[in-house]
Protein backbone atom coordinates (compact mmCIF):
# COMPACT_ATOMS: atom_id res chain seq x y z
CA UNK A 1 0.00 0.00 0.00
CA UNK A 2 1.18 3.52 -0.81
CA UNK A 3 3.08 5.41 1.85
CA UNK A 4 1.24 8.64 1.02
CA UNK A 5 -2.35 9.12 -0.06
CA UNK A 6 -3.47 12.38 -1.66
CA UNK A 7 -7.12 13.34 -2.14
CA UNK A 8 -8.14 15.64 -4.99
CA UNK A 9 -11.56 16.83 -6.13
CA UNK A 10 -13.83 19.85 -6.15
CA UNK A 11 -14.88 21.65 -2.99
CA UNK A 12 -17.55 19.66 -1.21
CA UNK A 13 -16.44 16.30 -2.62
CA UNK A 14 -15.50 15.01 0.84
CA UNK A 15 -11.71 15.17 0.73
CA UNK A 16 -11.27 16.30 4.34
CA UNK A 17 -14.00 14.10 5.81
CA UNK A 18 -12.92 10.95 3.96
CA UNK A 19 -9.22 11.77 4.33
CA UNK A 20 -9.44 11.99 8.13
CA UNK A 21 -11.17 8.60 8.35
CA UNK A 22 -8.74 6.90 5.95
CA UNK A 23 -5.76 8.34 7.86
CA UNK A 24 -7.16 7.04 11.14
CA UNK A 25 -7.88 3.57 9.70
CA UNK A 26 -4.39 3.32 8.18
CA UNK A 27 -2.60 4.92 11.13
CA UNK A 28 -1.23 7.79 9.03
CA UNK A 29 -0.94 11.49 9.79
CA UNK A 30 -3.69 13.64 8.24
CA UNK A 31 -3.15 17.07 6.72
CA UNK A 32 -5.47 19.41 4.85
CA UNK A 33 -3.72 21.96 2.62
CA UNK A 34 -6.34 24.65 3.30
CA UNK A 35 -6.00 24.22 7.08
CA UNK A 36 -2.21 24.19 6.77
CA UNK A 37 -2.20 27.45 4.77
CA UNK A 38 -4.48 29.04 7.39
CA UNK A 39 -2.30 27.75 10.24
CA UNK A 40 0.86 29.12 8.65
CA UNK A 41 -0.56 32.53 7.75
CA UNK A 42 -2.76 33.00 10.80
CA UNK A 43 -5.71 34.12 8.67
CA UNK A 44 -8.64 32.46 6.92
CA UNK A 45 -8.64 31.56 3.24
CA UNK A 46 -11.29 34.20 2.42
CA UNK A 47 -8.93 36.83 3.92
CA UNK A 48 -6.00 35.51 1.86
CA UNK A 49 -8.18 35.70 -1.29
CA UNK A 50 -9.20 39.25 -0.37
CA UNK A 51 -5.64 40.44 0.24
CA UNK A 52 -3.60 38.36 -2.21
CA UNK A 53 -6.27 37.22 -4.69
CA UNK A 54 -6.38 33.64 -5.95
CA UNK A 55 -2.80 33.80 -7.28
CA UNK A 56 -1.39 34.58 -3.84
CA UNK A 57 -3.34 31.76 -2.29
CA UNK A 58 -2.22 29.29 -5.01
CA UNK A 59 1.44 30.15 -4.33
CA UNK A 60 0.98 29.45 -0.62
CA UNK A 61 -0.90 26.24 -1.40
CA UNK A 62 1.86 25.09 -3.78
CA UNK A 63 4.53 25.59 -1.09
CA UNK A 64 2.50 23.47 1.35
CA UNK A 65 1.95 20.71 -1.23
CA UNK A 66 5.63 20.66 -2.19
CA UNK A 67 6.69 20.35 1.44
CA UNK A 68 4.06 17.86 2.63
CA UNK A 69 4.30 15.61 -0.43
CA UNK A 70 7.96 14.97 0.47
CA UNK A 71 6.98 13.56 3.87
CA UNK A 72 6.13 9.91 4.50
CA UNK A 73 3.06 8.07 5.76
CA UNK A 74 0.52 10.82 5.42
CA UNK A 75 -2.93 11.43 4.03
CA UNK A 76 -3.38 14.84 2.43
CA UNK A 77 -6.65 16.51 1.46
CA UNK A 78 -5.77 19.11 -1.17
CA UNK A 79 -7.76 22.22 -2.02
CA UNK A 80 -10.08 21.95 -5.00
CA UNK A 81 -7.82 24.08 -7.19
CA UNK A 82 -4.53 22.44 -6.24
CA UNK A 83 -4.45 20.58 -9.57
CA UNK A 84 -4.37 23.84 -11.55
CA UNK A 85 -0.59 24.13 -11.18
CA UNK A 86 1.42 21.52 -13.11
CA UNK A 87 4.06 21.37 -10.36
CA UNK A 88 1.39 20.40 -7.80
CA UNK A 89 0.13 17.60 -10.04
CA UNK A 90 3.69 16.37 -10.47
CA UNK A 91 4.43 16.41 -6.72
CA UNK A 92 1.27 14.42 -6.05
CA UNK A 93 1.89 11.89 -8.85
CA UNK A 94 5.52 11.38 -7.83
CA UNK A 95 5.01 10.95 -4.10
CA UNK A 96 1.94 8.83 -3.45
CA UNK A 97 -1.39 7.45 -4.54
CA UNK A 98 -3.83 10.09 -5.76
CA UNK A 99 -7.54 9.53 -5.18
CA UNK A 100 -10.06 11.67 -7.04
CA UNK A 101 -13.30 12.03 -5.08
CA UNK A 102 -15.81 12.82 -7.79
CA UNK A 103 -19.33 14.15 -7.31
CA UNK A 104 -21.78 15.74 -9.71
CA UNK A 105 -22.34 19.49 -9.69
CA UNK A 106 -25.79 19.26 -8.10
CA UNK A 107 -24.43 17.20 -5.18
CA UNK A 108 -21.51 19.60 -4.71
CA UNK A 109 -23.84 22.59 -4.79
CA UNK A 110 -26.07 21.03 -2.13
CA UNK A 111 -23.04 20.41 0.09
CA UNK A 112 -21.44 23.86 -0.33
CA UNK A 113 -24.31 26.31 -0.89
CA UNK A 114 -24.37 27.66 2.69
CA UNK A 115 -20.59 27.66 3.28
CA UNK A 116 -19.20 31.21 3.50
CA UNK A 117 -15.58 29.97 3.65
CA UNK A 118 -15.46 29.19 -0.07
CA UNK A 119 -14.35 32.42 -1.78
CA UNK A 120 -14.91 31.19 -5.33
CA UNK A 121 -18.59 30.57 -4.55
CA UNK A 122 -19.29 33.99 -3.06
CA UNK A 123 -21.05 35.33 -6.15
CA UNK A 124 -24.55 35.67 -7.59
CA UNK A 125 -24.60 32.18 -9.11
CA UNK A 126 -22.51 29.67 -7.15
CA UNK A 127 -24.04 26.70 -8.98
CA UNK A 128 -22.91 28.09 -12.35
CA UNK A 129 -19.43 28.67 -10.88
CA UNK A 130 -19.33 25.02 -9.74
CA UNK A 131 -20.28 23.94 -13.28
CA UNK A 132 -17.41 26.02 -14.69
CA UNK A 133 -14.94 24.67 -12.12
CA UNK A 134 -16.04 21.09 -12.81
CA UNK A 135 -15.60 21.54 -16.58
CA UNK A 136 -12.15 23.08 -16.07
CA UNK A 137 -10.81 20.75 -13.37
CA UNK A 138 -12.35 17.32 -14.01
CA UNK A 139 -9.79 16.50 -16.77
CA UNK A 140 -6.95 17.56 -14.44
CA UNK A 141 -8.27 15.42 -11.57
CA UNK A 142 -8.60 12.46 -13.93
CA UNK A 143 -5.08 12.98 -15.24
CA UNK A 144 -3.45 12.97 -11.81
CA UNK A 145 -5.60 10.23 -10.21
CA UNK A 146 -4.59 6.63 -9.60
CA UNK A 147 -8.09 5.92 -8.25
CA UNK A 148 -11.42 7.63 -9.02
CA UNK A 149 -14.29 7.20 -6.56
CA UNK A 150 -17.77 8.58 -7.17
CA UNK A 151 -19.03 10.02 -3.88
CA UNK A 152 -22.55 10.99 -4.95
CA UNK A 153 -25.44 9.58 -2.95
CA UNK A 154 -23.36 7.19 -0.85
CA UNK A 155 -22.82 7.20 2.89
CA UNK A 156 -19.30 8.07 4.03
CA UNK A 157 -18.76 4.53 5.35
CA UNK A 158 -19.42 3.04 1.90
CA UNK A 159 -16.99 5.46 0.25
CA UNK A 160 -14.30 4.68 2.84
CA UNK A 161 -14.81 0.93 2.34
CA UNK A 162 -14.56 1.30 -1.43
CA UNK A 163 -11.32 3.32 -1.15
CA UNK A 164 -9.75 0.83 1.25
CA UNK A 165 -10.55 -2.05 -1.10
CA UNK A 166 -9.03 -0.18 -4.06
CA UNK A 167 -5.90 0.69 -2.04
CA UNK A 168 -5.41 -2.94 -1.02
CA UNK A 169 -5.56 -4.05 -4.65
CA UNK A 170 -2.81 -1.64 -5.79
Amino acid sequence: MAANIFFVGLMGAGKTTIGRIIAKHLNKTFYDTDHEVERRTGVSIPVIFELEKEDGFRKREAAVIEELSQMQDLVLATGGGAVLLPENRQHLKDNGTVIYLRANVHELWLRTRNDKNRPLLQNENPRKKLEQLFAQRDPLYRDVANIIVDTGGQPVSAIVHQIEQKLESL
